[in-house]
């Protein structure tokens, strides 16, 4: 396993609720980034959302999805409520290290360190 593992993916139904995790390995947690990026069948990866100093979403998933961390275990979250079909993914974690800027970096190319991906699919 690399630095950077994500799990808690699953099938769920419409309007149901996932939350991934990132565990991150190596490094510790004080001065970084973590992106949430996502990839559906035949579509380019996408940003999720961030989290440095505050976090940062797409606005397909604003007011839907919550990234958090827990710091003293090395582990970021994305809480993914009221999901729709249309979020049905391979989602990403993705580490910057060090990143000493409140604001998270919204590009992939700005990220070192990437997990191998969780599989989410939204449907009935």
């Amino acid at each position: 396993q690399g630095p950077v593992v994500e799990s808690g993916g699953g099938l769920v139904q419409p309007g149901g609720s996932l939350r991934l995790s990132c565990a991150v390995s190596g490094f510790t947690l004080d001065y970084y980034a973590i992106g949430w990026f996502r990839q559906a069948p035949g579509k380019l990866r996408e940003g999720v959302g961030c989290i440095s100093g505050f976090a940062r979403y797409a606005d397909s998933v604003k007011g839907r999805f919550t990234i958090s961390r827990d710091n003293a275990e090395n582990l970021v979250y994305l809480q993914m409520n009221s999901l729709k079909p249309g979020d049905t993914a391979v989602y990403y974690c993705a580490l910057r290290y060090p990143w000493y800027g409140s604001n998270c970096p919204d590009e992939q190319n700005e990220y070192s360190y990437w997990g191998q991906g969780t599989s989410v699919t939204v449907s009935s």
